[in-house]
């Protein structure tokens, strides 16, 4: 704020000395103007030879003459010196008209005098009209300007100083509520909402933005907080059963069937592992940016390459009528139908069918249904959700750790599609629906 007065204050200044100069400059053209038309007047008598004596003035701050070249006073005003002419002649440019500034004692006038030579009578016997009018009253008034300006100058700065601060205080009002918001929200932890002004101004605009911008950041300090916790659960999980193992047959000694032991070792250190790599997967898809992958991929001949690998229970595949191309990363695909077919395998009953066929001209359908007892209309979103089971109570061994619909998710969404559930037709059971961007043209080749 200070600053900007100081700006003010220089402009001011500033202003002040050029109204100054230009009120001078005013004046000054004035006194000439009424000077030459005082001095034409006197320059036409001049030229018809009718030049009364006196001559005649107005006021008494003016002096006129009329002087021949060698510098005799033909004419002069009442108040004029008859014998000495006003301004030395070889001051006079006697072929031009002219301002000068004298001083005024030579004429007897107190202060400087502005005199005017105008040319006059005939190349015969030229003459010179010289007007004076005392520069007093433009010095009156340039000094009363200047003292109105140098008395009301500080206190026209003053009075600015306090309206700017007034002003400048409540603008920034709103920014230092903010401020205070802001630190005791850090004090929290991040709990609370910073204050929004009533306003409609840019400042209640930021307030929203940033308070949105805290609800994200709340929000997903909350998921990374739950998922930490869910994280230390399921791994949690395997290792308790790893140590009980361990312990229990480092108390039976020789009596431990080892074969045995080292089977259930084995699968709590594979579910760990694959613990671990969803958890990394999901990390890196977290970091990663969205960006469609460069392979082409033909989803017929993926369909029955992920249904070839199940051993558990057959998978039905029923291909495309033509070859299906999409584009995306084959890794991340053959993810997703995994994930989609080991769940369908899990909880079908008898029957999982997967197919693929095409769903207008941008995308590929990819479906993946079973005959098992589904999932409720209001929680086929919340299972796309990490670390999420219908059933706490199920065996996590059977169940998984609730990680594969999220990983489907994130994707089909970096592969450009989409992923939903719905109803098996016929009922009972689960479909699944995978969209996938279509390659229009096959690729070649070679």
């Amino acid at each position: 704020m200070a600053i900007g007065v100081l700006g003010v204050s220089v402009g001011l200044a500033v202003g002040g000395l050029v109204l100054l100069a230009v009120l001078t400059w005013a004046l000054h053209r004035n006194v000439d103007t009424e000077a030459l038309r005082t001095a034409d007047a006197v320059a036409l008598l001049a030229a018809e030879d009718a030049l009364p004596d006196p001559l005649p003035v107005a006021g008494g701050q003016v002096r006129v003459q009329v002087v021949d070249a060698q510098g005799r006073v033909r004419a002069a005003s009442i108040d004029a010196d008859r014998l000495v002419p006003m301004v030395r002649p070889e001051r006079v440019d006697r072929h031009a008209r002219q301002g000068i500034t004298v001083a005024g004692e030579r004429m007897g006038l107190v202060g400087p005098v502005r005199v005017v030579a105008v040319p006059a009578g005939t190349d015969a016997d030229p003459l010179t009209v010289l007007v004076a009018r005392s520069l007093v009253d433009v010095r009156q008034s340039t000094h009363v300007v200047r003292t109105i300006l140098l008395v009301s100058f500080p206190l026209l700065v003053a009075v600015l100083a306090a309206v700017a601060w007034r002003v400048v205080g409540a603008t920034l009002r709103p920014v230092e509520a903010l401020r205070r918001g802001a630190e005791e929200i850090t004090g929290r932890n991040g709990a609370g909402r910073l204050p929004v002004p009533g306003s409609q101004d840019e400042i209640h605009r930021l307030a929203v933005t940033l308070n949105d911008m805290l609800d994200r950041l709340r929000a997903g300090r909350d998921r990374q907080r739950a998922f930490v916790a869910d994280a230390a659960h399921e791994l949690r999980s395997p290792l308790t059963n790893i140590r009980t193992e361990l312990e229990v047959a480092q108390r039976l000694g020789d009596r431990t069937d080892w074969p045995a032991v080292s089977a259930d070792l084995l699968a709590d250190t594979e579910r760990l592992g694959r613990l671990v790599d969803d958890l990394l997967l999901l990390a890196r898809l977290d970091e990663a940016p969205p960006a469609r992958a460069t392979g082409p991929v033909e989803l017929g001949a993926l369909l029955t390459e992920v249904a070839g690998r199940q051993l558990a229970r057959p998978v039905e595949v029923v291909p495309p009528p033509e070859p299906l191309w999409t584009v995306g990363d084959p890794d991340e695909l053959r993810r997703v139908l995994t994930n989609l077919v080991d769940n369908a395998v899990r909880h079908a009953r008898t029957r999982v069918v997967l197919a693929a066929a095409p769903d207008g001209s941008a995308y590929h359908r990819v479906t993946v249904t079973d005959d098992g007892p589904g999932i409720p209309a209001a929680d086929r979103e919340r299972v796309f959700g990490r670390f999420t089971r219908l059933d706490p109570a199920r065996d996590r061994d059977a169940g998984g750790a609730g990680l594969g619909l999220a990983i489907v998710r994130e994707l089909v969404r970096r592969a450009g599609g989409q992923v939903d559930l719905g109803d098996a037709e016929p009922p009972p059971g689960l479909r699944v629906r995978v969209l996938l961007p279509a390659l229009t043209a096959e690729p070649d080749p070679t």
